[in-house]
């Protein structure tokens, strides 16, 4: 029978949150520390501060289950774990683009005052390579004859599907340096390891480089698939066709092969800088990442002068509706989301802009100060030339095409998610645009010779969203 561990996760935003209420769940018992008294406040009255499907059902079980606490006394938290997981934010720094370990740091010394003597320490925090060792100078600098192991444990939540990740996970990589706490590791994550999730056993210094080179490569792929889009609009062919083509290749993949506006977020755009950063440091220039994010930071300017493009060139004193703000589906994150050099663009260009998103949080109103914020998909769409599609909330798909192409002043949609079927909107009586996609009517329908997949393989269809 596994054993239950006393878990101390410092910081509570997103990474901190969800990984304590899932421990929580996994049987173990925890307690969320934070310096945001307001925030723990908010947490101990059952409100989540960030939106993340399911995240709120998983604190409220913990919390009734009492399996998961939150408070300001660090402590409280510390003083009895046996497990201490730092899951502070670590920002790019404005000055160089590095990765701002302040919180990281100070969190450790924190630690050192009230930590057990055999405690596990845990890197969960998103750091450059090295990072470890430095966490462990300032704790022996504080504790010189205590016991304790310093561990790398990098996260990889998609958000929006954070839970799942962490739940049905395609590993578990931990960063140790000695038996004792790749032992302490192991018992952690015991029930995920016994439903058959690999757990990978590496140096700390490789843990903490393997975050950043997934994200890294998997920031490359959403770039290569959206220069390809390009290439596609003008040789007249289909990315999605092309993207299938290449997904089916089993040294490719399926996924994170959707054209869009670039990617955004909280992870991709930081840990590639971060990385280039960290081969800057060490003498090994990363060209290919470089490039990748030079890339992805043109592609949202470029999108909007697409849709300027598509409006005939001018969007002056036009009205131009926008569906979706944050930067991908089921997250109300903003950082650094395409469509905000997107709607600048048309903003610059004299353009008038509402938009309606889910989720979007009261921050973007100061991010975006000259949008309408809309009530809904019909609103954002009243009176608008040009109708686009930014991030692919499900809601967007189920709209009543007719209700929306009849409050638009032009009916015209540039999807830049490819959410919708060119053939149907163009039939229902909009001019339609894709992105990597021809703007004209296919000759010969591909769905009307569709290749025959075994049943094994149906799982490619699913979208996965940068």
């Amino acid at each position: 029978m596994v054993s239950n561990l006393l878990i101390a996760v410092i910081g509570t935003g997103y990474v901190g949150l969800v990984s304590g209420a899932c421990f929580a769940n996994l049987g173990h018992d925890v307690i969320c520390v934070d310096i945001d008294r307001e925030r723990i406040a908010d947490l101990n009255n059952g409100k989540v501060p960030i939106f993340e499907p399911g995240l709120e059902d998983l604190v409220d079980e913990g919390r009734r289950q009492s399996k998961l606490q939150f408070t300001a006394d660090l402590k409280l938290a510390v003083g009895k774990a046996d497990v201490v997981i730092i899951a502070v934010g670590t920002p790019s720094r404005e000055a160089d683009g590095r990765a701002d370990l302040s919180f990281v740091h100070a969190a450790a010394t924190a630690i050192g005052k009230y930590m057990k003597s055999s405690a596990v320490i845990v890197t969960k925090s998103t750091v450059p390579v090295g990072t470890g060792d430095e966490v462990e100078r300032i704790l022996r600098e504080a504790r010189p004859a205590a016991r304790f192991e310093v561990v790398s444990n990098p996260e990889f939540l998609r958000e929006g599907s954070a839970i799942e990740d962490f739940q049905q996970p395609d590993r578990i990589v931990v960063g140790v340096q000695s038996e004792r706490a790749r032992s302490a590791m192991a018992e952690l994550y015991a029930p995920l390891v016994d439903r058959g999730t690999p757990l990978i056993v590496t140096g700390r210094r490789t843990a903490e480089l393997t975050k950043y080179a997934a994200n890294a490569f998997l920031a490359m792929k959403v770039t290569f698939i959206n220069e390809i889009a390009d290439l596609c609009e003008r040789a007249d062919a289909d990315v999605e066709e092309l993207a299938e083509g290449i997904g089916l290749d089993s040294r490719i993949g399926p996924k994170f092969l959707q054209a869009g506006p670039g990617f955004g977020g909280s992870c991709f755009p930081k840990d590639a800088l971060a990385l280039v950063k960290v081969g800057q440091d060490f003498g090994s220039p990363l060209r290919l990442v470089e490039a990748t994010l030079s890339i992805n930071g043109a592609r949202k300017r470029a999108m909007g002068r697409k849709i300027i493009a598509a409006a005939g060139g001018e969007v002056h004193g036009k009205r131009i509706g926008v569906l979706g703000l944050t930067f991908k589906a089921n997250t109300d994150d903003m950082r650094d989301a395409p469509s905000i050099p997107i709607i600048e663009t048309l903003v610059e260009a004299g353009a008038k802009v509402s938009a309606y998103d889910p989720e979007a949080p009261k921050a973007a109103k100061a991010l975006l100060p000259a949008v309408r914020f809309a009530r809904n998909a019909y609103d954002a769409a009243a009176d608008a030339d040009v109708l686009v599609v930014i991030t692919d909330w499900a809601e967007f798909r189920r709209l009543d095409f007719e209700a929306l192409r009849d409050v638009m002043r032009t009916p015209q949609i540039v999807d830049l998610r490819n959410l919708y079927d060119g053939d149907d909107m163009r039939q229902y009586g909009f001019r339609y645009e894709g992105a990597g996609k021809s703007s004209a009517s296919e000759l010969y329908a591909p769905s009307q010779a569709r290749i025959s997949i075994p049943e094994q393989a149906g799982k490619r269809k699913a979208r996965t969203t940068p």
